[in-house]
Protein backbone atom coordinates (compact mmCIF):
# COMPACT_ATOMS: atom_id res chain seq x y z
CA UNK A 1 0.00 0.00 0.00
CA UNK A 2 1.58 3.39 -0.94
CA UNK A 3 0.62 6.03 0.45
CA UNK A 4 -1.87 9.06 -1.36
CA UNK A 5 -1.50 12.84 -1.26
CA UNK A 6 -5.01 14.47 -2.34
CA UNK A 7 -4.71 17.94 -3.64
CA UNK A 8 -8.37 19.75 -3.90
CA UNK A 9 -11.79 21.63 -3.06
CA UNK A 10 -13.31 20.51 0.39
CA UNK A 11 -16.42 22.50 -0.25
CA UNK A 12 -19.96 23.30 0.01
CA UNK A 13 -22.09 22.62 -2.76
CA UNK A 14 -25.46 23.54 -3.83
CA UNK A 15 -27.40 20.96 -6.72
CA UNK A 16 -30.68 21.74 -8.46
CA UNK A 17 -31.71 18.67 -11.06
CA UNK A 18 -34.89 18.12 -12.58
CA UNK A 19 -34.88 15.07 -9.31
CA UNK A 20 -34.76 17.92 -6.63
CA UNK A 21 -32.64 20.11 -4.95
CA UNK A 22 -30.32 20.76 -1.94
CA UNK A 23 -29.33 23.78 0.32
CA UNK A 24 -25.46 23.48 1.24
CA UNK A 25 -24.56 20.12 1.39
CA UNK A 26 -21.10 18.45 2.11
CA UNK A 27 -18.93 18.72 -1.87
CA UNK A 28 -15.57 19.53 -3.34
CA UNK A 29 -13.42 17.15 -5.62
CA UNK A 30 -10.90 16.51 -2.66
CA UNK A 31 -14.16 15.45 -0.72
CA UNK A 32 -15.04 12.69 -3.76
CA UNK A 33 -11.63 11.94 -4.48
CA UNK A 34 -10.67 11.25 -1.06
CA UNK A 35 -13.88 9.01 -0.06
CA UNK A 36 -13.87 6.84 -3.38
CA UNK A 37 -9.50 6.44 -2.23
CA UNK A 38 -11.18 5.12 0.92
CA UNK A 39 -13.13 2.61 -0.67
CA UNK A 40 -9.67 0.82 -1.03
CA UNK A 41 -8.02 1.52 2.37
CA UNK A 42 -5.51 4.13 0.79
CA UNK A 43 -3.61 5.92 3.07
CA UNK A 44 -4.70 9.06 1.70
CA UNK A 45 -4.07 12.49 3.28
CA UNK A 46 -6.09 15.68 2.19
CA UNK A 47 -4.75 19.12 1.12
CA UNK A 48 -7.05 21.75 1.52
CA UNK A 49 -8.54 24.32 2.84
CA UNK A 50 -11.94 25.17 4.70
CA UNK A 51 -13.44 28.40 6.56
CA UNK A 52 -14.59 28.85 10.31
CA UNK A 53 -18.19 27.94 8.70
CA UNK A 54 -16.90 24.53 7.87
CA UNK A 55 -18.78 21.67 10.33
CA UNK A 56 -16.77 19.76 12.64
CA UNK A 57 -19.40 16.43 11.68
CA UNK A 58 -17.97 17.10 8.32
CA UNK A 59 -14.25 17.04 8.94
CA UNK A 60 -14.98 13.73 11.89
CA UNK A 61 -16.57 12.19 8.51
CA UNK A 62 -13.51 12.47 6.88
CA UNK A 63 -11.63 11.30 9.55
CA UNK A 64 -13.98 7.78 9.35
CA UNK A 65 -12.73 7.23 6.57
CA UNK A 66 -9.06 6.75 7.81
CA UNK A 67 -8.18 9.98 5.83
CA UNK A 68 -5.66 12.33 7.76
CA UNK A 69 -7.04 15.76 7.93
CA UNK A 70 -3.63 17.18 9.16
CA UNK A 71 -3.17 19.51 5.58
CA UNK A 72 -6.56 20.65 5.56
CA UNK A 73 -6.24 24.46 6.61
CA UNK A 74 -8.95 25.60 8.51
CA UNK A 75 -9.22 29.28 8.59
CA UNK A 76 -10.87 30.32 11.56
CA UNK A 77 -12.53 33.87 9.61
CA UNK A 78 -12.87 32.77 6.63
CA UNK A 79 -15.80 31.25 4.58
CA UNK A 80 -15.95 27.78 3.09
CA UNK A 81 -15.60 27.42 -1.03
CA UNK A 82 -19.21 27.17 -2.67
CA UNK A 83 -20.71 25.94 -5.67
CA UNK A 84 -24.11 26.23 -6.68
CA UNK A 85 -25.20 25.04 -10.02
CA UNK A 86 -28.59 24.21 -11.75
CA UNK A 87 -28.48 21.05 -14.59
CA UNK A 88 -30.87 20.47 -17.92
CA UNK A 89 -33.00 17.76 -18.35
CA UNK A 90 -30.04 15.70 -20.29
CA UNK A 91 -27.71 15.46 -16.97
CA UNK A 92 -25.09 16.66 -18.86
CA UNK A 93 -25.15 20.18 -19.25
CA UNK A 94 -25.21 22.56 -16.40
CA UNK A 95 -25.61 26.06 -15.51
CA UNK A 96 -22.76 27.41 -12.59
CA UNK A 97 -25.20 29.87 -10.27
CA UNK A 98 -22.98 30.60 -8.07
CA UNK A 99 -18.86 30.46 -7.38
CA UNK A 100 -17.59 32.15 -4.38
CA UNK A 101 -13.70 31.42 -3.84
CA UNK A 102 -13.73 32.35 -0.56
CA UNK A 103 -10.85 31.06 1.67
CA UNK A 104 -9.74 29.47 -1.61
CA UNK A 105 -8.67 32.93 -3.45
CA UNK A 106 -5.67 33.25 -0.86
CA UNK A 107 -4.99 29.30 -0.65
CA UNK A 108 -1.13 28.51 0.19
CA UNK A 109 -0.64 23.90 0.18
CA UNK A 110 1.36 23.02 3.06
CA UNK A 111 1.74 18.67 2.46
CA UNK A 112 2.15 17.00 5.92
CA UNK A 113 5.94 15.83 6.89
CA UNK A 114 4.43 12.51 7.19
CA UNK A 115 3.26 12.31 3.66
CA UNK A 116 6.03 14.16 1.30
CA UNK A 117 7.53 11.32 0.58
CA UNK A 118 4.10 9.28 -1.09
CA UNK A 119 4.24 7.92 -3.81
CA UNK A 120 0.70 8.89 -5.47
CA UNK A 121 -0.26 12.42 -6.05
CA UNK A 122 -3.63 13.46 -7.33
CA UNK A 123 -3.63 16.70 -8.04
CA UNK A 124 -7.88 17.64 -8.34
CA UNK A 125 -8.80 20.31 -10.65
CA UNK A 126 -7.63 23.41 -8.72
CA UNK A 127 -5.33 26.69 -9.80
CA UNK A 128 -2.15 25.21 -11.34
CA UNK A 129 0.17 26.76 -9.20
CA UNK A 130 -1.04 25.39 -6.30
CA UNK A 131 -0.91 22.01 -8.09
CA UNK A 132 2.63 23.21 -9.07
CA UNK A 133 3.36 24.34 -5.25
CA UNK A 134 2.36 20.56 -4.09
CA UNK A 135 4.50 19.08 -6.60
CA UNK A 136 7.42 21.22 -5.57
CA UNK A 137 6.79 19.75 -1.85
CA UNK A 138 7.16 16.11 -3.05
CA UNK A 139 10.25 13.79 -2.70
CA UNK A 140 10.19 12.05 -5.58
CA UNK A 141 6.81 10.43 -6.52
CA UNK A 142 6.27 7.61 -8.40
CA UNK A 143 2.92 8.47 -9.78
CA UNK A 144 1.74 12.45 -10.54
CA UNK A 145 -2.06 12.23 -11.62
CA UNK A 146 -3.42 15.46 -12.98
CA UNK A 147 -6.85 16.75 -13.75
CA UNK A 148 -7.55 20.46 -14.94
CA UNK A 149 -9.86 21.56 -16.81
CA UNK A 150 -10.49 24.59 -19.71
CA UNK A 151 -11.07 27.41 -17.25
CA UNK A 152 -7.33 26.87 -16.35
CA UNK A 153 -6.59 26.95 -20.38
CA UNK A 154 -8.12 29.83 -20.96
CA UNK A 155 -6.68 31.74 -18.32
CA UNK A 156 -3.20 30.23 -17.07
CA UNK A 157 -2.11 28.24 -19.76
CA UNK A 158 1.54 28.43 -18.99
CA UNK A 159 1.11 27.98 -15.87
CA UNK A 160 -0.73 24.90 -16.57
CA UNK A 161 1.90 23.16 -19.36
CA UNK A 162 4.43 23.95 -16.78
CA UNK A 163 2.58 21.17 -14.43
CA UNK A 164 1.33 19.26 -17.47
CA UNK A 165 4.97 18.73 -17.83
CA UNK A 166 5.78 17.30 -14.26
CA UNK A 167 2.53 14.82 -14.95
CA UNK A 168 2.95 10.95 -15.53
CA UNK A 169 -0.93 10.98 -16.06
CA UNK A 170 -3.39 13.39 -16.97
CA UNK A 171 -7.20 13.38 -16.82
CA UNK A 172 -9.83 15.70 -19.24
CA UNK A 173 -12.68 15.42 -20.85
CA UNK A 174 -12.97 15.31 -24.60
CA UNK A 175 -13.46 18.95 -25.37
CA UNK A 176 -10.48 19.90 -23.06
CA UNK A 177 -8.59 17.21 -24.91
CA UNK A 178 -9.28 19.34 -28.02
CA UNK A 179 -8.81 22.56 -26.66
CA UNK A 180 -5.47 21.67 -25.25
CA UNK A 181 -4.28 20.08 -28.97
CA UNK A 182 -6.22 21.93 -31.41
CA UNK A 183 -6.67 18.87 -32.83
CA UNK A 184 -10.46 16.95 -33.32
CA UNK A 185 -9.21 13.01 -33.55
CA UNK A 186 -8.80 12.28 -30.02
CA UNK A 187 -6.24 9.83 -30.97
CA UNK A 188 -3.72 12.37 -32.44
CA UNK A 189 -4.95 14.79 -29.56
CA UNK A 190 -3.88 12.33 -26.91
CA UNK A 191 -0.25 11.69 -28.80
CA UNK A 192 0.45 15.38 -28.53
CA UNK A 193 -0.54 15.40 -24.83
CA UNK A 194 1.53 12.60 -24.07
CA UNK A 195 4.56 15.08 -26.00
CA UNK A 196 3.70 17.25 -23.38
CA UNK A 197 4.78 15.35 -20.51
CA UNK A 198 2.22 12.81 -19.61
CA UNK A 199 2.68 8.77 -20.14
CA UNK A 200 -0.67 8.03 -20.00
CA UNK A 201 -3.54 10.22 -20.90
CA UNK A 202 -7.32 9.63 -19.57
CA UNK A 203 -10.05 10.79 -21.58
CA UNK A 204 -13.19 10.95 -20.20
CA UNK A 205 -16.52 11.21 -22.20
CA UNK A 206 -19.00 11.20 -19.59
CA UNK A 207 -22.24 8.58 -19.90
CA UNK A 208 -19.82 7.07 -22.69
CA UNK A 209 -17.15 6.18 -21.03
CA UNK A 210 -13.28 7.00 -20.73
CA UNK A 211 -10.17 5.87 -23.20
CA UNK A 212 -7.03 5.88 -21.92
CA UNK A 213 -3.94 6.51 -23.91
CA UNK A 214 0.01 5.12 -23.54
CA UNK A 215 2.77 5.39 -26.39
CA UNK A 216 0.82 3.17 -29.25
CA UNK A 217 -1.91 1.52 -26.94
CA UNK A 218 -5.38 2.37 -26.59
CA UNK A 219 -8.04 1.12 -24.16
CA UNK A 220 -12.06 1.89 -23.93
CA UNK A 221 -14.00 1.38 -20.70
CA UNK A 222 -17.57 1.79 -21.63
CA UNK A 223 -19.74 3.41 -18.76
CA UNK A 224 -22.06 1.60 -17.05
CA UNK A 225 -25.74 2.29 -18.22
CA UNK A 226 -28.13 2.87 -15.98
CA UNK A 227 -31.47 3.61 -15.12
CA UNK A 228 -31.22 7.15 -13.40
CA UNK A 229 -28.37 9.40 -13.14
CA UNK A 230 -30.04 11.58 -10.49
CA UNK A 231 -26.80 14.11 -9.50
CA UNK A 232 -23.52 13.77 -11.76
CA UNK A 233 -21.79 16.23 -9.21
CA UNK A 234 -18.21 14.41 -8.28
CA UNK A 235 -18.68 11.51 -10.80
CA UNK A 236 -15.49 12.90 -12.30
CA UNK A 237 -13.85 13.44 -9.06
CA UNK A 238 -14.89 9.85 -7.92
CA UNK A 239 -13.52 8.64 -10.62
CA UNK A 240 -10.13 10.04 -10.51
CA UNK A 241 -10.70 9.00 -6.57
CA UNK A 242 -10.65 4.99 -7.37
CA UNK A 243 -8.32 5.06 -9.91
CA UNK A 244 -5.59 6.63 -7.73
CA UNK A 245 -6.88 4.75 -5.03
CA UNK A 246 -6.49 1.29 -6.87
CA UNK A 247 -3.14 2.33 -7.99
CA UNK A 248 -1.70 3.33 -4.34
CA UNK A 249 -3.09 0.12 -3.36
CA UNK A 250 -1.53 -2.30 -6.15
CA UNK A 251 1.44 -0.04 -6.83
CA UNK A 252 1.21 -1.81 -10.15
CA UNK A 253 1.76 2.12 -12.84
CA UNK A 254 1.62 -0.32 -15.88
CA UNK A 255 -0.60 -0.16 -18.85
CA UNK A 256 -2.62 -3.44 -17.21
CA UNK A 257 -2.72 -1.86 -13.87
CA UNK A 258 -4.04 1.83 -15.61
CA UNK A 259 -6.56 -0.09 -17.02
CA UNK A 260 -8.16 -2.46 -13.66
CA UNK A 261 -7.95 1.84 -12.10
CA UNK A 262 -10.51 2.87 -14.71
CA UNK A 263 -12.02 0.21 -14.14
CA UNK A 264 -12.32 0.67 -10.48
CA UNK A 265 -12.91 4.14 -10.89
CA UNK A 266 -15.79 3.87 -13.50
CA UNK A 267 -17.84 1.84 -11.06
CA UNK A 268 -17.21 3.54 -8.54
CA UNK A 269 -18.33 6.94 -10.59
CA UNK A 270 -21.44 5.10 -11.65
CA UNK A 271 -22.91 4.81 -7.77
CA UNK A 272 -21.80 8.39 -7.24
CA UNK A 273 -24.70 9.96 -9.12
CA UNK A 274 -27.51 7.53 -7.79
CA UNK A 275 -27.55 10.51 -5.16
CA UNK A 276 -27.49 13.84 -4.32
CA UNK A 277 -23.59 14.65 -3.63
CA UNK A 278 -21.12 12.30 -1.23
CA UNK A 279 -24.60 10.23 -0.21
CA UNK A 280 -24.24 7.19 -1.90
CA UNK A 281 -20.27 6.75 -1.10
CA UNK A 282 -21.15 7.09 2.53
CA UNK A 283 -23.35 3.97 2.26
CA UNK A 284 -21.38 1.84 -0.12
CA UNK A 285 -20.40 -1.39 0.75
CA UNK A 286 -17.36 -3.46 -0.55
CA UNK A 287 -20.13 -5.90 -1.68
CA UNK A 288 -21.74 -3.18 -3.65
CA UNK A 289 -18.51 -2.13 -5.38
CA UNK A 290 -18.00 -6.32 -5.95
CA UNK A 291 -21.24 -6.96 -7.60
CA UNK A 292 -20.61 -3.98 -9.80
CA UNK A 293 -17.42 -4.79 -10.93
CA UNK A 294 -18.71 -8.32 -12.10
CA UNK A 295 -21.39 -5.79 -13.95
CA UNK A 296 -18.62 -4.01 -15.91
CA UNK A 297 -16.97 -7.73 -16.31
CA UNK A 298 -19.98 -8.76 -18.33
CA UNK A 299 -20.62 -5.68 -20.09
CA UNK A 300 -17.00 -5.76 -21.77
CA UNK A 301 -16.75 -9.74 -22.41
CA UNK A 302 -17.74 -11.57 -25.30
CA UNK A 303 -16.82 -14.50 -27.16
CA UNK A 304 -15.95 -14.11 -31.42
CA UNK A 305 -15.46 -16.47 -33.55
CA UNK A 306 -13.02 -15.05 -36.34
CA UNK A 307 -13.82 -16.44 -39.93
Amino acid sequence: MSKLVIVGTVAFDAIETPFGKTDKILGGAATFIGLAASQFDADGAIVSVVGGDFPQEYIDLLISRDLDVSGLEIVEWGKTFFWSGKYHNDMNSRDTLVTELNVLESFSPRVPEAYVDSEVVMLGNLHPAVQLSVIEQMKDPKLIVLDTMNFWMDNTLEELMDVVSKAHVITINDEEARQLTHEYSLVVAAKKIMEMGPKYVVIKKGEHGALLFHENDIFFAPALPLEEVFDPTGAGDTFAGGFTGYLAKTGDYSFEGMKNAIIYGSALASFCVEKFGTERLLNLTSKEVHQRLKQFQNLTQFDIELT
